[in-house]
């Protein structure tokens, strides 16, 4: 699973209140156990068909098990909020009632005889699924539990699509079957779903027939013939354009929404290249019959990896003039995509691993980015990841494997995404690409179509390598935080020999191999050491002079926090002499603070522009102010190059932003040129150029930029313009940025202010999509606001407000149907938050 998560420049205040760990009335903290297996499932045979006013499934199920071990007389099921009408055994095709007692979401049924182990029998249940009478609700990860839902079951909504989905994960699958609930449960699987002729369906495993049922009415049979986890059955309907791919004579399927499907293999294209990459580093091929990508409408979550069939939500949709500047949802194609092996074919045997899950799948996202882009694309995808989790404050005590969490959905957080992957990394490195790769070979193969936990991991590296890992795992699997770091260093110039003593910091102590590099003359000298878990280290290198500057841990490999002091000029040496993408962005990072004021720092700077990485480049970029002399005489004319003519849309973009801060009019004829680019980047950033020379020009040029479906970034970049010139066909686009801005205001943003008066505008018009959009990303954010008292008061107090305004216009349009939606749209937001 991906998860859904809300901007990094909101999350630190959002999850800035500690969680409290849930106890039992003994007062001891909450254990959390492996399942018991009573039962071992064998197939689950299902047939459903769907009541779309009531919003109910009406089903049958066929369960073949037996006892996983001791012998039993009974089978006890999960089946949230169901009505069950019959459970029979079958036994030669015919049905024998069992008595059965059904409360608390729990089905125990009495068998007709005590069964040992390995000997099978099969149960009928027919039951009705009423996903709405499903008790509980959302997490910060999965903002919902229903298992089965309902999209615009009735076609009320003219924007939007009639759907059913479902979502197993956690423990969801329950709410549309009645099954062993648990993550180390596997089965067979086949459904029959019966569903208007005009909607086409998608399950695991392959479509085996269809049947024409008469009354516009068709079954599908698909078929699943490989065990798999409970969790990750799956049904989808729906109105889709089929997109149809493969990989070597595999089919590889995309289903879209028939505006997307001209865009279909521009966002999912990339499939069968990633598919054939992981089959070979893994040297394991892609294991299931087929794989079918679906976006769902109104997804509680960012993508789930069901067995064969992942469904993703709707932010996977882009259009041309998106996906020309960056398929922003590539790395999420990808981490689905690995769970087909990290997470399917080997399953996390409790939710306290789940780290041999999305760890893994969070690293796919390192290794797919370093096979397609490079090692420079990898190195900023994990900065970046570190760096959120490093951000959440809570992340500091939390062990990687976790047999103690409130609710099992807690386990989807930074830690075992974030760090997970971080920590994978390391593990690479010091074992080495072929020990590391051949390990996860291992784990796989011994495992494959069972479960899996950290310990096994460790068992497999270990056969692999032929080293102890003990100490590896114990520190960073089931120990918490980081290294915290700090050194220094001397010379001694009779021996020619400089010493860096590292100090850490913490009372926590860590062991790990650690680079350094020496710059003497410019030039670097990488020396790796290992650091013992002590309070202070020294170790002693030759060199010839006295160093320009040492630099600890270059391409950022070790999960650390280092402290250290560095003057620009050492930085501008740090960024010539380095090849490590972490060390040059440091560099930058800093240049962009000082280039005002110190030259090496502006060259610094200027040097960046030129760098062979693109995230570089912009990151350089967003650092220059040209409206200083010294940086417009510098760098001025290179900008202008890259505004032009730089390949990567995303630094014409940034190259055009950074002219448009000087305000000078010799650019309004580029930038009127560039409305006509394909590039939404592009158009964006010139859009901004246009309103601060010629406003007048703005809202009719505004309407050639399509932003349904624009990243938050692009709509940040436009968020001025649009407000400040009252652009009303763009104002569903900003909904679901403004819907932050008493967290932008906190953390004192310039945007901020421009945030309060786009709410303040939507709420204060008729315009039932931007309303929705705020309510819905709100919505989405829930289970991330939940644990923090101050942002839920923030939320509910900016919704009142909201409310008040849109009440307002309501009194003197008491007719209007679309201020009456609106108005309830909040009330219910406002009751969600209470």
């Amino acid at each position: 699973m991906k998860k859904f998560i809300i901007s990094v420049s909101l999350l630190g205040i959002l999850v800035s209140t500690n969680a409290i760990a849930q106890t039992d009335t003994s007062g001891a903290t909450v254990y959390r156990q492996t399942h018991t297996k009573h039962t071992e499932l064998k197939h689950t045979k299902l047939k459903v068909s769907f009541d779309y006013a009531k919003e109910q499934m009406a089903g049958e199920e066929w369960l073949t098990a037996s006892p996983y071990f001791y012998p039993t007389d009974s089978l006890v099921l999960d089946a949230k909020g169901m009505l069950i009408s019959e459970v029979a055994l079958t036994q030669n095709g015919k049905n024998s009632p069992l008595k059965f007692d059904y409360k608390n979401d729990i089905l125990k049924i009495n068998l007709d005889k005590t069964y040992n182990r390995n000997q099978d029998y099969t149960v009928y249940i027919k039951y009705t699924a009423r996903p709405n009478e499903v008790k509980g609700g959302g997490s910060a990860a999965i903002t919902d539990n229903k298992g089965l839902y309902f999209i615009n079951p009735q076609g009320k909504d003219p924007d939007k699509p009639t759907q059913i989905w479902t979502q197993g994960e956690t423990e969801s699958s329950s709410a549309w079957f009645p099954t062993i609930d648990k993550p180390n449960q596997k089965t067979t699987n086949e459904i029959y779903m019966t569903v208007p002729s005009k909607y086409v369906t998608l399950s695991n495993g392959v479509l085996k027939d269809s049947k024409d049922e008469g009354n516009n009415l068709r079954t599908d049979h698909w078929v699943m013939d490989k065990r798999h986890s409970t969790y990750l059955l799956f049904m989808g309907i729906g109105d889709f354009a089929i997109v149809k791919d493969k990989w070597k004579n595999m089919p590889v399927d995309y289903y879209v929404e028939k505006e997307y499907e001209k865009d279909a293999k521009g966002i999912f294209g990339n499939t069968p290249e990633m598919i054939d990459f992981y089959s070979t580093r893994l040297n394991y091929p892609f294991p299931w019959q087929k794989y079918s990508q679906m976006v769902g409408r109104d997804y509680v979550s960012g993508a789930m990896e069901n067995t064969t069939a992942t469904l993703h939500g709707e932010g996977a949709y882009q259009k041309a003039g998106d996906l020309i500047d960056e398929n922003k949802w590539e790395d999420t194609i990808a981490h689905e995509l690995f769970h087909q092996w990290f997470g399917d074919l080997v399953t996390a045997e409790s939710w306290s691993n789940l780290t041999v899950n999305e760890s893994f799948a969070n690293y796919s996202e390192y290794l797919w980015e370093e096979h397609k882009y490079g090692k420079d694309a990898a190195d900023y995808h994990e900065m970046n990841d570190i760096n959120g989790y490093k951000r959440d404050p809570k992340n500091a005590d939390k062990n990687l494997v976790r047999f103690q969490y409130d609710s099992r959905e807690d386990v989807f957080d930074g830690v075992t995404y974030n760090k997970g992957g971080g920590i994978l990394n390391m593990l690479r490195r010091y074992l080495g690409d072929d020990a590391f790769f051949s390990g996860l070979n291992d784990y796989l193969k011994t495992n494959e179509y069972g479960n899996g936990e950290a310990q096994q991991l460790r068992l497999s590296f270990e056969k692999i390598s032929g080293k102890d890992l003990s100490w590896f795992f114990n520190q960073w699997y089931y120990g918490s935080g980081q290294p915290k770091i700090s050194y220094t260093y001397s010379y001694e110039p009779v021996k020619k020999e400089v010493t860096v003593s590292i100090a850490q910091t913490d009372s926590k102590l860590f062991q790990f191999p650690l680079d350094i590099d020496v710059f003497v003359n410019g030039v670097a000298k990488k020396e790796s050491v290992w650091v013992d878990a002590k309070a202070k280290n020294s170790f002693t290198f030759s060199a010839a002079k006295s160093p320009d500057l040492i630099n600890l841990n270059p391409d950022g490999v070790i999960v650390s926090d280092i402290t250290e002091t560095k003057t620009p000029e050492q930085y501008y040496t740090q960024f010539f002499g380095s090849k490590d993408f972490k060390a040059k962005y440091l560099a930058i990072e800093d240049a962009s603070k000082n280039a005002s004021k110190n030259p090496s720092a502006l060259k610094t700077l200027v040097a960046g522009l030129k760098d062979p990485f693109f995230r570089l480049k912009i990151q350089a970029l967003e650092g220059l102010d040209l409206t200083n002399a010294d940086e417009a005489k510098m760098a001025l004319s290179e900008v202008e190059k890259l505004a032009q003519n730089d390949p990567k849309t995303l630094v014409q973009s940034s190259a055009i932003s950074a002219l448009v801060k000087t305000k000078n009019a010799k650019y309004l004829p580029w930038y009127e040129k560039n409305m006509s680019a394909l590039s939404n980047a592009v158009k964006a950033s010139s859009l901004a150029g246009i309103a601060s020379l010629d406003p007048a020009k703005v809202v009719a040029l505004a309407d050639k930029l399509d932003l349904s479906t624009a990243s938050e970034d692009l709509m940040m970049t436009l968020l001025p313009t649009i407000v400040d010139n009252k652009i009303t066909a763009q104002m569903p686009a900003i909904g679901s940025l403004v819907a932050f801005y008493p967290f932008l205001k906190f953390q004192k943003l310039e945007l901020g202010t421009k945030a309060e008066e786009g709410f303040n505008w939507i709420m204060t018009s008729d315009n039932t999509k931007a309303t929705h959009n705020i309510t819905k990303v709100l919505m989405q954010a829930k289970g991330q606001v939940e644990a923090n008292p101050q942002a839920k008061m923030m939320i509910v107090k900016m919704l009142q407000d909201g409310l008040a305004k849109k009440t307002e216009i309501l009194k003197a349009n008491p007719s209007s149907a679309s201020l009456k939606a609106q108005v309830e749209d909040l009330n219910k937001t406002i009751e969600a938050y209470k």
